[in-house]
C-alpha cells in the first residue's frame, strides 16, 4: 500500500482528507504546530514553512519513511514546496500541489466548508476514487457547481 503524508495533520481538514484516502493509502500526518506529548507518536514534527530548510527537511522525512505522496495543506508550505516539486519527483515522491507558476494563477480557497465535496487530484486522477478528472493541476481541489472552475483548498 502506498504511503501519503499530509501536513497540518492536527486540523479537521487534514483528518477529513485522511478519512477519504484511508482505504487506498497508508496515511501519515506531519505538523509544525505544537502537539501535546501524548499525541506526538501520531504526528511527525516538521519546521514552519518559513524556515529556509523546510523543503529539504520534508524531503528527508519522506525518504526516511518511504513516503510516496506528499499533500501539503498550508499555503506557505505550498509556496515553498512548489519551488522544489521537481526535486521530490527525482526521488519518486509525488508532491500533490501545483508548481510555482500554477500556484500564482490558481484561485485558493482557505479553510473550505466541510460540506464541500473535494478531490485529491494528481496527474488527472482523483486519488480518492481513482476516477479520471479533466484537470491538469494537482492538489486538494473543489469544483464549482457547474464543474468548469475549481479552487485549490488550503488551511
Amino acid at each position: 500500500m502506498k504511503k501519503i503524508l499530509i501536513t497540518y495533520g492536527t486540523r479537521p481538514l487534514a483528518q477529513r482528507v485522511a478519512k477519504s484516502l484511508g482505504d487506498k493509502f497508508e496515511v501519515m500526518f506531519a505538523t509544525s504546530e505544537s502537539v501535546p506529548s501524548v499525541l506526538m507518536q501520531q504526528y511527525y514534527a516538521i519546521p514552519n514553512a518559513a524556515n529556509p530548510t523546510f523543503s529539504h527537511e520534508l524531503l528527508k522525512l519522506c525518504l526516511d519513511n518511504q513516503i510516496d505522496y506528499l499533500l501539503p495543506l498550508g499555503f506557505k508550505e505550498l509556496e515553498s514546496l512548489s519551488e522544489a516539486k521537481l526535486l521530490f519527483e527525482e526521488y519518486d515522491i509525488l508532491l500533490i500541489g501545483p508548481d510555482a507558476e500554477e500556484l500564482k494563477q490558481i484561485f485558493v480557497l482557505s479553510n473550505p466548508n466541510k460540506d464541500l465535496e473535494y478531490m485529491v487530484v494528481d496527474r488527472g486522477v482523483n486519488l480518492i476514487d481513482g476516477q479520471a478528472v479533466e484537470l491538469n493541476g494537482s492538489g486538494l481541489i473543489v469544483f464549482s457547481d457547474e464543474g468548469e472552475e475549481y479552487a485549490l483548498c488550503t488551511i
